[in-house]
């Protein structure tokens, strides 16, 4: 199966013995701290979970830990949880409105494929900067989530407290106040695998969500109806960069389509990609699937360059700005 690996031109930054993500780093002077804080919330303070029931009463465990103790602290953590959970990813992707794409499960899968998802691809979840991973339990409840800055948040119910605390003092991770890991300063992301133009045999940190959408059942956890920014300001019509996966029956393996276009919600985006694809590929066949990749917001100055870089566009102009419109439409050799 495909596989990732660590660029090896990528050096680990250390600090008093303090081994950071090779995907996070502080670029300020600060001095890292081990520990946890843990914090009791009544269901009542809960975070809003959209979707989900309210979460029940819990305690809170924030643990900062170096980046060579993640996978392990993980691992006892996670054989805590039931053998059926929802998994979680958030991931720094390409949208120009959305620092975050928050992506969950709302089936459960057995823990192994998460287990054999983890070992498959262990550089990007342990140590690339542009991805957080986690899983949820209902019953009981039991919350385990990796950040991007590879901090872990663990919530669990009033029964599971002395298990964590008995487990993070065999970690000798000691409980203060002000731990502190690469958020606790300015510092940087980035990707931290090999790119595919050096080693075709790679995947990249899009691939590896692509085959965890797949494998996890993950569903983008954003409104599909509505087009807001961060700060809940309504966008309008934008432009939309799709990348959706087709096959058929008379070519059964995955083929992939690059569109160009303009909708007022990822529903829309989504829905007229999809009808696109459909409407100009169809063979004469009897059956034929589309999967939505990602669909990404771009910025006016974006679109009008990606556009430029392509063959056979049309201009992004007030017309397609006010209603849905096809600039570019091309098959992919590789997505």
């Amino acid at each position: 199966m495909p596989s990732c690996m660590i660029d090896p031109s990528i050096e680990r930054k250390t600090v008093s013995g303090f081994k950071f993500p090779l995907g996070v780093y502080p670029v300020e002077p600060m001095t890292p701290m081990i520990g946890y804080t843990e914090e009791f919330e009544p269901e009542d303070n809960a975070e809003d979970m959209g979707d989900w029931e309210s979460w029940p009463d819990q305690y809170v465990f924030d643990i900062v830990v170096p980046a060579d103790r993640v996978e392990s602290l993980w691992q006892q953590l996670f054989a805590m949880m039931p053998g059926r959970v929802f998994p979680i990813i958030d991931y720094i992707g390409h949208d120009a409105y959305r620092e975050i794409d928050p992506y969950m499960a709302y089936e459960p899968i057995g823990k192994e494929r998460m287990t054999n998802a983890l070992r498959q691809y262990q550089p990007f979840f342990f140590e690339d900067g542009m991805v957080g991973f986690g899983a949820v339990s209902e019953s009981p409840f039991f919350y385990i989530f990796v950040d991007e800055h590879k901090i872990v948040t663990v919530r669990v119910e009033p029964e599971f407290k002395a298990r964590v605390e008995k487990l993070l003092e065999a970690f000798d991770i000691p409980n203060r106040e002000d731990p502190a890991g690469a958020d606790a300063a300015a510092h940087e992301h980035r990707s931290i695998l090999v790119t595919t133009t050096d080693r075709p045999d790679m995947i990249n940190g899009d691939e590896i969500l692509e085959r965890m959408r797949d494998a996890w059942r993950l569903i983008l956890n954003v409104d599909p109806d509505s087009n807001v920014d961060d700060e809940g300001n309504d966008l309008g019509m934008t432009p939309w960069l799709v990348l959706a996966r087709f096959s058929t029956d008379q070519s059964p393996h995955d083929q992939y389509v690059q569109i160009v276009l303009t909708a007022e919600s990822l529903r829309r985006a989504e829905e007229y990609a999809q009808d696109l694809v459909v409407k100009k590929l169809h063979p004469d066949g009897d059956w034929f699937d589309v999967v939505i990749i990602s669909a990404n917001r771009l910025t006016k100055k974006q679109t009008s360059t990606l556009l430029k870089e392509l063959p056979d566009t049309k201009p992004l102009n007030d017309k397609a700005l006010k209603e849905e419109s096809t600039l570019a439409f091309r098959v992919l050799d590789q997505p």
